[in-house]
C-alpha cells in the first residue's frame, strides 16, 4: 500500500525549508569522497547525453565533443565545489553555460534541445551520486538533500544557458533589424541603387524580393514619438521617410493583402502608392508622399463615426458628406480602417494627384470655362458641380449618379437641365468629358466641396 504524502500546507516544514541554495547544507565534507570519482563520471555524462538527445550527436565532429566534455567537466567540478565550500565564485561557470546558451541560439538550435540535454546529464550524475553515496552508507536525509542540490544547481545553470541564449537572439534580431534598414534605404535611394547591391542586400536581410512591391506613408500621430504601428506582420520592411512612418508591401495586389493590412493599421491614416517592380520603389514613394496629403482628417463632429473609403464621415442615410453638407461620391479613392483610419490608395485619386501638379493652370482655366457656376452663387453652383461631375462619371445615366448622391432622378435630371441652359457648349461632348472632370474637381476643391 502506498501512502500519500500530503504535508503541503502552508507553513509545513516541507515548504519553508526550501532555500535557493541548498548546498550550503549538505556538510561540507561530502564533497571529498565526490571529487574523485569525477574523472569516470564525466564519459558517462557526455555518453548519455549524445544517446538521448540526437541533435547532438555529431559523429566525427571531435571539436565539438571537446566543448560538450569541458562544459560538463566545468559544471561538475564546481558542483562538488560549492558543496566544500558555498562561497565559492560563479563567476566562471555561469559564463561557461551563458557561452553554451549563446551559441545553440547561433547555431539556430532550439534552447528545449539543451535543457533536455542538462536534464539527462543532471539525472546520469545524480544516479552515480545515489548508488555511491548507499554503498557509503549515508543516512537517507543526506541523499535527499544532494538530490536537491542537485536540482536546484541544475536550475541555476540552465538560467546561465537561457540568459545567453535570449541575448544572442535580441542581438541577431537588432542586426537584422538594421540589414533590413539599410534595404529599404536601397529600395527607395533615388537614383535607384544596382540591382545587385539591392539583390545581395536583400539575401542578407532575409527578405526575399518580390515581383511587384508598394510603398506606403503613414501620418504620424500624436504622441507617437514618430513611431508606426504595433505588431506589423515581418514580410513589410519598415522605416522613416521624412520623419514618418514608412512600409514596403511586397506583392500588394495579392488576394487579400490590403484588407488584411488594414487591420493592422486600425486608427492610422495614410496613402499607398501604386504597384512597381522594386527597381522603381522611389516612384511608388513620391506618389504615396503626393496622396497622402489629400488624404483627409475627420471632423471633430465626425470622431468615432466610421469612415468612408475616402475619409468622409458617413451620414444617417448611409452616403459620404462633405464639410459643408454637401454629398460626395464614395466610389474608389482609398480603403476604409478600423476607427478612423483612411488608406488612400493614390492610383485611384488620379485626377487629384495630376491637378495639383498643374494646380495654378487648372485653376485659371476652371474660372474661365466654369463662370456659370461661380454665377449661380456659392451653395447652387456646388451643388450642380458635384451633379455634373457624377454624372459625367456615370456617363450621364441619372439612375446611377441619384444613387451617389443620394437624390431623386428626377432631381438630377432636373439640374443637368439647368446645367445644359446655364454653359454655351455641350456639355456631353464625349470628347472634352476628360478635361471637364479634372477642371470639375479643381473647381469643387476651390469652393469647399
Amino acid at each position: 500500500m502506498t501512502t500519500a504524502y500530503d504535508d503541503t500546507r502552508p507553513g509545513s516544514p516541507a515548504i519553508e525549508s526550501l532555500t535557493d541554495e541548498p548546498w550550503r547544507d549538505v556538510p561540507a565534507e561530502e564533497a571529498r569522497w565526490m571529487r574523485p570519482r569525477l574523472p569516470d563520471l564525466l564519459g558517462v555524462m557526455v555518453e548519455g547525453v549524445l544517446r538521448h538527445v540526437p541533435e547532438y550527436d555529431r559523429p566525427g565532429h571531435a571539436a565539438y565533443w571537446r566543448v560538450a566534455e569541458a562544459a560538463v567537466a566545468q559544471a561538475m567540478e564546481h558542483f562538488v565545489q560549492v558543496i566544500a565550500d558555498p562561497d565559492t565564485s560563479w563567476a566562471e561557470v555561469y559564463q561557461v553555460f551563458f557561452d553554451v546558451g549563446y551559441g545553440e541560439a547561433v547555431e539556430g538550435r532550439s534552447l528545449e534541445h539543451l535543457q533536455n540535454a542538462m536534464r539527462v546529464a543532471s539525472r546520469i550524475a545524480w544516479r552515480h551520486l545515489a548508488v555511491e553515496a548507499e554503498r557509503l552508507g549515508r543516512p537517507p536525509a543526506l541523499v535527499s538533500l544532494l538530490a536537491e542540490a542537485n536540482f536546484a544547481y541544475l536550475d541555476a545553470l540552465a538560467s546561465a544557458a537561457a540568459h545567453g541564449y535570449a541575448r544572442a537572439r535580441e542581438k541577431a534580431a537588432g542586426e537584422r533589424e538594421q540589414r533590413r534598414g539599410r534595404l529599404l534605404t536601397l529600395l527607395l535611394s533615388d537614383p535607384p541603387a544596382p540591382p545587385e547591391v539591392v539583390r545581395e542586400q536583400s539575401a542578407r536581410a532575409g527578405w526575399p524580393l518580390p515581383r511587384r512591391l508598394a510603398v506606403i506613408v503613414l501620418r504620424p500621430r500624436p504622441g507617437s514619438g514618430g513611431e508606426g504601428p504595433a505588431g506589423l506582420p515581418p514580410s513589410l520592411l519598415t522605416g522613416l521617410d521624412r520623419g514618418r512612418p514608412c512600409l514596403v508591401i511586397p506583392d500588394p495586389d495579392g488576394p487579400g493583402r490590403l484588407d488584411e493590412l488594414g487591420a493592422t493599421l486600425a486608427g492610422w491614416t495614410g496613402a499607398i502608392g501604386p504597384a512597381v517592380p522594386p527597381g522603381e520603389a522611389a516612384t511608388s514613394l513620391t506618389w504615396a508622399r503626393r496622396a497622402l496629403d489629400l488624404a483627409p482628417a475627420a471632423p471633430a463632429s465626425a470622431r468615432g463615426a466610421p469612415i468612408s473609403a475616402r475619409g468622409a464621415p458617413i451620414s444617417a442615410r448611409g452616403a459620404p458628406i462633405s464639410a459643408r453638407g454637401a454629398p460626395i461620391s464614395a466610389r474608389g479613392g482609398g480603403r476604409r480602417a478600423r476607427r478612423g483610419g483612411v488608406l488612400v490608395r493614390a492610383e485611384e485619386h488620379l485626377p487629384g494627384l495630376l491637378l495639383r501638379e498643374g494646380a495654378s493652370l487648372a485653376a485659371l482655366v476652371a474660372a474661365r470655362r466654369l463662370a456659370p457656376l461661380d454665377e449661380a452663387g456659392p451653395r447652387q453652383g456646388l451643388r450642380l458641380a458635384v451633379t455634373l461631375l457624377e454624372c459625367m462619371k456615370h456617363g450621364f445615366n441619372a439612375t446611377g449618379a441619384a444613387e451617389v448622391l443620394c437624390v431623386h432622378p428626377q432631381t438630377v435630371r432636373y439640374r443637368l437641365a439647368q446645367l445644359h441652359q446655364m454653359f454655351g457648349f455641350d456639355i456631353e461632348d464625349p470628347g472634352i468629358r476628360l478635361e471637364m472632370m479634372l477642371l470639375l474637381h479643381t473647381w469643387i476643391q476651390r469652393n469647399g466641396g
